[in-house]
């Protein structure tokens, strides 16, 4: 059997945040969010977060999380304290506890499994992840035979001019038999200068204690301010640039764009510079986003175009162009071949196949039809002070620059609606609507220097 469990007491003074550390934002998760889900694929009978300082919040934002327990820390008095609060939860448990900490959102899946497999070939009492760093300088250094058992753990401070060469290092993260720790625990003593009980006293009391290496360094840092905050995004985005490229994703100045993890992009999509996927953002084969352009929770077809635009929560059909400079959010749907272009603004819109809004226009809680055109200046008035009404245009219809459809109202098909009208009133099919002031010319109003007669 396989427990995990999850440090995430601390409250991360030097992130100079109210918010516990294990619950600041990384990329759209939070860092032990990030942790957590690397164990998913694991199939762990037990998960187990050892919470403490915000303990509500901490588990009020893992609320949703399956199968997930909880063990408190009162007291934040060290690792070695965290996890002997275990010994009740975990009474009777026989197999293997595997140790991470809230705040090291880089460590993948694959690392851990390595880890525990390790640990199972040789049969450990603990098995230690260990990282080769190119500048250990402040860690602990960790010393092993050739079988990779540890002979001992000397903190930097402590290392001789030799011992300081050797740049293998504890992450802090452990897999451990649990019935061989819970022997051990109990026996955890606070004879140091934090007078805390540290977990690393435990291999004074185990038969027999192996490193495991990890391959990629950046797997074990953890997070303890905004800097290294700031590296963890970095990295996360390293990653996920190098995953879609190799599946086909062409990125123009890679380093300015960044994805999120739940976006997915099929082959031949280019993204250009300056440009940001957010959220459960799908893109289609052919696409082209950006330069500058925000995606967040939306779905685009295949072979669309999408410059300089903001998109949020939206779905733009195959073979569209937007923007540039254009925003569609609030549930809108653009369908097959359409234009939105400059300065225009879609919300909770619907377009038909083949419609255009080329030009400086609002269109709010507004259904259009197929093969609309839309011209310059277009407003629906969708708020009367109190409620949103609807505006419904219907196929082929035409509005005139600065025409303004004071909802709710319905425009009939093959509409064509004069520029400058402002209309309050539904509009039959196959009609021509005029709804403006007579122009009034007054000769002679003024004298030549510009006075009023």
């Amino acid at each position: 059997m396989l427990a995990v469990a999850v440090l995430a007491a601390g409250k991360g003074t030097r992130m100079k945040s109210a918010l516990p550390k294990v619950l600041q934002p990384l990329g759209g998760k939070s860092l032990v969010e990030r942790v957590l889900n690397a164990t998913d694929a694991l199939q762990a009978d037990r998960r187990i977060a050892i919470i403490g300082y915000c303990s509500d919040q901490v588990r009020a934002a893992l609320a949703d999380y399956p199968h997930l327990e909880f063990a408190e820390q009162a007291e934040q008095l060290g690792t070695g304290h965290a996890i002997q609060q275990l010994l009740e939860p975990l009474e009777g448990f026989e197999g293997e506890l595997v140790v991470l900490t809230g705040d090291s959102p880089l460590m993948r899946t694959e690392t851990i499994q390595a880890l525990i497999d390790s640990h199972r070939q040789h049969k450990a009492s603990a098995t230690v992840l260990t990282a080769l760093l190119p500048n250990p300088t402040g860690y602990g250094r960790v010393f092993c035979d050739r079988d990779m058992k540890i002979e001992r753990i000397v903190e930097h401070r402590d290392c001789n001019p030799e011992q300081l060469l050797n740049q293998r290092v504890s992450t802090g993260v452990y897999c451990f038999d649990w019935q061989e720790l819970a022997q051990a625990l109990p026996k955890l003593t606070t004879n140091n200068a934090q007078k805390e009980y540290y977990l690393t006293e435990v291999f004074d009391y185990l038969k027999s204690v192996y490193a495991s290496d990890l391959e990629d360094p950046d797997e074990s840092l953890g997070i303890n301010d905004r800097l290294q905050l700031a590296h963890a995004y970095d990295v996360l985005q390293k990653r996920a640039r190098e995953k879609w490229m190799r599946a086909g994703v062409t990125m123009l100045l890679p380093e300015t764009i960044t994805i999120d993890d739940e976006v997915e992009l099929a082959p031949n999509v280019i993204i250009e510079p300056h440009s940001h996927l957010r959220g459960n953002t799908k893109v289609g084969s052919g696409s082209i986003i950006g330069p500058s352009s925000l995606l967040s929770n939306s779905i685009i077809g295949e072979n669309s175009t999408i410059q300089f635009s903001v998109i949020e929560d939206s779905q733009i059909a195959d073979n569209c162009r937007i923007g540039p400079f254009a925003r569609i959010r609030g549930e809108s749907v653009v369908g097959e071949k359409c234009r939105i272009g400059n300065f225009v603004e879609l919300k909770n819109a619907k377009v038909g196949d083949r419609t255009n809004a080329a030009h400086l226009s609002y269109l709010g809680d507004a259904t259009l039809g197929k093969q609309v055109n839309i011209g310059a200046g277009t407003i629906t008035a969708n708020y009367d002070g109190f409620k949103k009404h609807q505006t419904i245009i219907g196929d082929r219809s035409k509005t005139g620059s600065n025409s303004v459809l004071v909802a709710p109202i319905q425009i009939g098909e093959n509409v064509n609606i004069a520029a400058g009208s402002t209309l309050v009133q539904s509009v039959e099919d196959n009609s021509l609507a005029i709804a403006r002031a007579k122009q009034v010319v007054k000769p002679d109003y003024y004298d030549q220097e510009g006075r009023k007669k």
